[in-house]
C-alpha cells in the first residue's frame, strides 16, 4: 500500500474515532430534546445532529403539551422534533402515553366514572400513536406505575403526600389499565416497539424486582410489550453493583432494554453555590464509562435498544428546575462543549 493510501486510511480512522458518539458503534445513542432549543439554538441543534442517532420527545408528547382540552389535540411541539429527526435520519422514540404526573388542568378537574376515563385513555393513545404511525418506531407506553415500595400506585394523591404518590389511572381503572394501554398502542401501530419505563432500578432492588415482575407478567399474558426502559437518573456515587443488578434483571425478562433517561448528578447535596470540581467531573466520567460498559456486557446484543441521555447540555437538564439548585449531569456543559463524561461514554463503546 502506498504512503498516500496509508496516510488516507489513518486520517479516516482519526475522523471516525474523533467524530460524534453516533459514529463510534452500531449502538443507538440518543438524547431527549426540546423543540424550542432545537429551533432557536444553533449549537444545540448541531450537537443533536453530530452526536446522536436516536431522538426522544422529552416533554412534547406528554399530556400537558398535547391535550389543551378534553376534546382537542396539539401536536405542534412533537412535529417540530419528529420532522427534524426524520429529515436527518434519526430514530424517533415517543414519550409518553400514560403517566400519572403533571396532567393538564382539565384532567385534574375531570369528573367521570371509569367508563369515561377508559374512553379517554383509549382515545388518547390511539389518536397519538396513529398520528405518528411509521414515524415513531418505539413508545414509552406506561411510565412509572410502581412506587418506591415496589407496589402499584393504587391510591390517589393528596396534599399531604409527596408528588410521587398516586395514579389517577390506577384509581379510576384498576391495575389492568397497564395491559390495556399496551393493547391500544399496538392496535394503533402494530409495527411500533412498546416499552414500560421507570426509575430507581439501579438504587432500589425491591422496586427493580417489582418492575421486572410486572413486565414478565404482562409478557406471559401475551400483552404486546417489547421492551423495558431503565431511566437511570443516578448520582456519581451510585453503587456499581446496583447498576449491574438492574441491567441483569431487565435483560432476564427477554425484552429489549433501553437506558432511557440517563443523567448523572454531581450536586447531590443541592448546594446553591455548587460548581463542579475537576475531581467530581472525573468521577462522573468514570460512572458514565461504567454504565455504558455494563450495558454492553450484561444486555445481549439483540436486546440492546440503546442509551438515551435526558437532554443535551447541563443547562437544559430537568434536574436544575426540579431540585432548584445548580447541576452538571450531562455529557455537554452549558455551552455544549464536551465534558470528561463524554470521553468516558465514548471510551466505553469499544
Amino acid at each position: 500500500m502506498s504512503k498516500f493510501l496509508l496516510l488516507s486510511a489513518a486520517l479516516m480512522s482519526f475522523i471516525v474515532l474523533g467524530g460524534g458518539l453516533k459514529n463510534q458503534n452500531n449502538l443507538k445513542i440518543g438524547a431527549a430534546i426540546s423543540p424550542k432549543l432545537l429551533t432557536e439554538n444553533e449549537k444545540y441543534r448541531e450537537v443533536c445532529l453530530d452526536e446522536f442517532n436516536s431522538i426522544t420527545t422529552e416533554n412534547a408528547l406528554k399530556w400537558s403539551n398535547t391535550r389543551p382540552s378534553e376534546t382537542t389535540f396539539d401536536f405542534s411541539q412533537a412535529e417540530t422534533i419528529i420532522s427534524w429527526a426524520l429529515k436527518n435520519n434519526k430514530r424517533m422514540h415517543g414519550h409518553v402515553l400514560a403517566w400519572h404526573q403533571y396532567p393538564p388542568k382539565w384532567l385534574k378537574e375531570l369528573d367521570g366514572d371509569s367508563l369515561k376515563y377508559e374512553t379517554l385513555l383509549q382515545n388518547h393513545i390511539k389518536t397519538v400513536v396513529k398520528k405518528f404511525k411509521g414515524k415513531i418506531s418505539g413508545w414509552d407506553v406506561v411510565n412509572e406505575a410502581i412506587d418506591e415500595n415496589g407496589n402499584l400506585r393504587l391510591k390517589e394523591k393528596n396534599e399531604n403526600e409527596s408528588w410521587q404518590t398516586g395514579s389517577v389511572w390506577h384509581v379510576k381503572l384498576g391495575p389492568n389499565f397497564i395491559e390495556r394501554a399496551f393493547r391500544y398502542a399496538h392496535e394503533a401501530d402494530p409495527n411500533a416497539l412498546l416499552f414500560y419505563n421507570d426509575y430507581s432500578q439501579e438504587s432500589n432492588a425491591k422496586k427493580s424486582k417489582a418492575i421486572c415482575d410486572l413486565v414478565k407478567n404482562l409478557k406471559a399474558k401475551g400483552t404486546p410489550i417489547h421492551g423495558i426502559g431503565l431511566q437511570f437518573h443516578m448520582n456519581y456515587n451510585t453503587k456499581n453493583e446496583g447498576i449491574i443488578n438492574a441491567l441483569k434483571e431487565a435483560a432476564a425478562t427477554g425484552l429489549m432494554v433501553h437506558i432511557s433517561e440517563l443523567d448523572i448528578r454531581l450536586n447531590v447535596e443541592k448546594k446553591q453555590d455548587f460548581i463542579a470540581s475537576a475531581e467530581m467531573l472525573e468521577l462522573q466520567k468514570q460512572k458514565y464509562n461504567f454504565v455504558v460498559k455494563a450495558y454492553r456486557e450484561y444486555v445481549p446484543k439483540n436486546q440492546q435498544y440503546g442509551i438515551t441521555t435526558w437532554n443535551v447540555g447541563d443547562a437544559d437538564s430537568w434536574l436544575i428546575r426540579f431540585h432548584k439548585a445548580p447541576e452538571s449531569p450531562l455529557l455537554f456543559d452549558k455551552d455544549y462543549i464536551r465534558k470528561p463524561a463524554w470521553q468516558g461514554f465514548k471510551d466505553a463503546l469499544f
